[in-house]
């Protein structure tokens, strides 16, 4: 006995009533990935940690070695990853203020 198979649906795939398949491997529910769906507060959010952190010690010597340093004492690496943040704070700060003067929302090289 030969089943009757639902319109657009391939070979092997099995097709609820109710629903129609795309025929390209795409799910048939859900809205996922488009930004799309139910909105507000998520379940779970996520922690933010010091990511200033991912700065490693051997990325801070091998910036210290490409500008000519030869020795680096101990507290050095906590003073550099606080002028780097001092630093990116005044970068995005100016970026911001260019984006919103040019009324986008996408920053750019030129900014």
């Amino acid at each position: 006995m030969v089943l009757p198979r639902w319109p657009g649906s391939s070979a092997g795939g099995k097709a609820r009533p109710g629903q129609v398949p795309s025929g390209r491997g795409q799910a048939i529910h859900g809205l996922g990935g488009k930004g799309l769906g139910k909105g507000g507060t998520r379940r779970h959010r996520k922690i933010l940690k010091d990511n200033i952190r991912g700065i490693t010690k051997g990325d801070i010597r091998r910036l210290a070695r490409r500008g000519g340093v030869k020795r680096i004492s101990a507290p050095i690496y906590e003073d550099v990853r606080a002028a780097l943040t001092d630093r990116l704070k005044l970068l995005i700060k100016d970026c911001a203020c260019f984006v919103e003067l040019a009324k986008r929302k996408t920053v750019t090289v030129t900014d």
